[in-house]
């Protein structure tokens, strides 16, 4: 465990002022490096309950997660002063909510297609009349509304919910990153994934905004975490042992 500077109090007034680092998490069973779970025991899963459980034990004092149902919902509540941390999808316009610290995953962003849908390529999806869910008020939802010029995309506010509307056929496409969408179509056969990537999607922690002590802070464990195994038990523990560390 690393050692808390000396000009700790400091630091935890700023990062903690509750006396707990609270964690902001979306749930969903989207697995990844982003989302969490619920699990049986009524706890949380993920690789950010664990990032930050490790986090909290740093600072020396205890984690609470606050949960959200998606990273819009985090954005929103950014300067709200209800989270003190977070491990989201970063992009300009969060990047004017919040202060971002180093990026520790590169995702590709691409769209899985309805069973029994023609569709086998970006043309062909991007057609009008074409139904395109997104989860609502996120990078990859802004990501999609840019690339797609004629179908429709329409945010939805979990990702359960999407998952129904592609399985029962209500929709014709779900965008969102490759390795979550590859999941998805084991649980819904006949769906495809399409080849081709619409956007680089990166995760990063982050801090409230005129936070620079914990700006610092999270930067350096999250520098660290990549090379002194933190990052690496966290990606193994939720299913994402194939996943490479991003060490620079």
């Amino acid at each position: 465990m690393t050692a808390v500077p000396a000009s700790a109090d400091s630091l935890k007034e700023e990062i903690a002022p509750t006396g707990k680092l609270r964690v902001a998490i979306a749930i969903s069973p989207a697995g990844g490096a982003f989302w969490s779970t619920k699990t049986d025991s009524g706890g949380y899963a993920g690789v950010p309950v664990e990032l930050g459980k490790e986090m909290a034990a740093q600072l020396g004092v205890p984690v609470e997660y606050v949960v959200h149902q998606n990273s819009g919902q985090i954005t929103d509540a950014a300067g709200k002063g209800s989270w003190d941390v977070t491990f989201l999808p970063k992009d300009p316009e969060r990047e004017t909510k919040m202060s971002f610290g180093p990026i520790y995953e590169v995702a590709d962003a691409t769209y899985i297609i309805k069973a029994g849908s023609p569709i086998t390529n970006f043309a062909a999806l991007d057609q009008a009349g074409v139904k395109v869910a997104a989860v609502n008020n996120t990078t990859t939802m802004r990501g999609a509304q840019a690339h797609l010029k004629n179908a429709v995309v329409t945010g939805y506010q979990t990702y359960d919910e999407i998952f129904s509307l592609l399985k029962n056929g209500e929709i014709d496409a779900f965008a969102l990153s490759r390795d979550q969408l590859n999941a998805m179509a084991k649980k819904i056969p006949g769906t495809r994934v399409l080849d081709e990537t619409f956007k680089k999607t990166v995760t990063a922690v982050a801090v409230p905004l005129n936070h620079p002590q914990s700006l610092a802070f999270v930067t350096k464990f999250m520098t660290d975490a990549r090379t002194n195994g933190v990052l690496r038990k966290a990606y193994d523990n939720n299913g994402l042992k194939d996943s490479p560390i991003r060490t620079e």
